[in-house]
């Protein structure tokens, strides 16, 4: 499944934060402030009495909430502000599945872990499952179980929006492209067949403000990433549209919780059904200018 380009209108708020993909990234500045609108928040419907034979979900009826892993410097996909409010797509799929599983908004705590730690506290238990850009791979599928994918993503390219010469990764030879250090999109588009000359940079957002400040011609990493902060700065930026890696984004928990990855998958597939699914999406990445297109149902399970 793929997102792709067209307008969309929604509520959303205009966070200016750095990001990071499955391989890393910090916050921070990209320079100018983003005009700031009203955050975008579903109210899903909370399930009742629910009774699943899942250990996670009892430890979590039994303290009275659900934790769940996040990511928190993320625009549009999982972000917290200076209020500790939570927005994003990962974070609105987030709130579905826990509606479904029987947690109110109260009940329901999200817990910022970083991506060189998510197994560890999901084995651990110190979270009930993680939303967060998390690709779905064979060697994770070794230490974690995944519900999804609920989004697949890609490495892409974001550019200035007067931009008519970069039409997609055949198209960088001699461009200069931004990521961050060691970050998996770089060692992609440093390979010969692009041409491409890197800058290596520390944040995205440092990226980010090269390519506004005309010092590079684009910045990569995964779509889904890069949307957001097209959705900041909608008349500077936009995505190309032209995904050049596969990245399917999974719901991560516990690998033997066997019946959690089934009503997890169930959830999913449920608000994706009843348009949940799109109006969260065209609340937030939506505003990047890129289009909604349904994922494809059932989920595979694992």
């Amino acid at each position: 499944m793929r997102m792709r380009k067209t307008a969309t209108a929604a509520t959303v708020v205009l966070a200016l934060a750095a990001t990071a993909t499955a391989c890393g990234g910090k916050s921070g500045s990209a320079g100018d402030k983003p005009k700031s609108e009203k955050v975008f928040s579903g109210d899903y419907k909370v399930a009742k009495d629910v009774k699943i034979d899942s250990p996670t979900l009892k430890k979590a009826q039994q303290r009275g909430k659900i934790i769940i892993g996040a990511k928190a410097d993320q625009p549009f996909l999982g972000f917290q502000d200076s209020d500790g409010k939570r927005t994003g797509f990962d974070i609105e799929i987030a709130k579905m599945v826990a509606a479904d599983l029987g947690f109110s908004p109260k009940q329901v705590e999200f817990k910022t872990v970083d991506s060189n730690v998510r197994e560890t506290s999901i084995s651990k238990g110190q979270v009930d499952y993680y939303v967060g850009t998390y690709t779905i791979n064979d060697e994770r599928k070794k230490q974690v179980g995944f519900a999804g994918p609920y989004m697949t993503a890609g490495a892409d390219l974001l550019v200035r929006k007067d931009e008519k010469a970069i039409t997609g990764p055949d198209k960088v030879k001699g461009k200069k492209v931004c990521s961050i250090v060691g970050s998996t999109p770089l060692q992609e588009i440093k390979k010969a067949k692009y041409g491409a000359e890197t800058t290596e940079l520390g944040k995205y957002s440092d990226c980010v403000k090269s390519l506004l400040d005309g010092q590079v011609d684009a910045v990569t990493t995964d779509d889904a990433i890069l949307k957001g902060y097209a959705a900041e700065r909608p008349s500077k930026l936009k995505v190309v549209g032209k995904p050049f890696t596969e990245e399917p984004y999974g719901i991560g928990m516990n690998k033997n919780d066997k019946a959690l990855r089934e009503a997890i998958s169930k959830a999913v597939e449920a608000h994706i059904k009843n348009g949940d699914y799109k109006k969260a999406y065209e609340g937030t990445l939506g505003k990047s200018g890129s289009a909604y297109e349904e994922p494809k149902t059932p989920l595979p399970r694992y």
